[in-house]
C-alpha cells in the first residue's frame, strides 16, 4: 500500500521543493497549521517514501567538471546476470551520477560528467568500452541545461 498524500502534504511539499531549508515554523504559518504538524507530516513523508533526504547540489561547472553527457550503453545479454553485472560495473564509476535501465535502442542510458571533452573520451574508451558486456555505446553530449526542476506536487 503506498502513502496517500493530501493537500497539506501537497503544500508542505511546494515550499521544500523550492527551498529545502526553510524553518517548519514559517511553512505552519503560511497553511495555517502548528509546527509540530508539519514536522509530522514531513516524517510521515519520509517514512512513507514520498521524500527522502536534505542536501545541497553541487555545481559541476563550479568543481571544475564542464562537459555534461549522456551516453546510451548496449549490453550483449549472455545471461540473466549481465545487466546486474554491468550496472555494478557502471556504479564504480564516479564520473557517472545517473544510470537508468531504459526500454528501446539501449539497455542503459547514464548521464556522465567530464572535466572537458578529452576527459570524456577517455571515459568512454578506457572505463565504459572496457566493460565486456558493452556492446555499443552513444553520446550525446549537452549543449546547455534548458531547466532542471523538481517535480511539482503542490496544490
Amino acid at each position: 500500500m503506498s502513502f496517500k498524500i493530501d493537500s497539506l502534504d501537497r503544500k508542505i511539499l511546494s515550499f521544500l521543493t523550492k527551498d529545502a531549508r526553510i524553518p517548519f515554523l514559517e511553512i505552519a504559518r503560511s497553511c495555517n497549521v502548528s509546527g509540530a504538524a508539519v514536522h509530522q507530516r514531513v516524517n510521515q513523508m519520509v517514512t512513507g517514501k514520498v521524500v527522502s533526504g536534505s542536501h545541497f547540489n553541487v555545481d559541476p561547472k563550479g568543481v571544475g567538471y564542464g562537459t555534461c553527457a549522456f551516453i546510451g550503453l548496449v549490453i550483449n545479454l549472455v545471461s540473466t546476470r549481465t545487466h546486474a553485472t554491468v550496472f555494478g560495473k557502471i556504479e564504480q564509476i564516479p564520473e557517472i551520477v545517473e544510470c537508468h535501465h531504459v526500454s528501446g535502442k539501449y539497455s542503459l542510458l547514464v548521464k556522465i560528467y567530464a572535466k572537458d571533452n578529452e576527459h570524456l573520451r577517455k571515459l568512454i574508451t578506457d572505463k565504459i568500452q572496457a566493460i565486456p558486456e558493452v556492446t555499443t555505446t552513444e553520446t550525446f553530449i549537452s549543449l546547455e541545461m534548458g531547466f532542471q526542476r523538481q517535480l511539482d506536487v503542490g496544490s
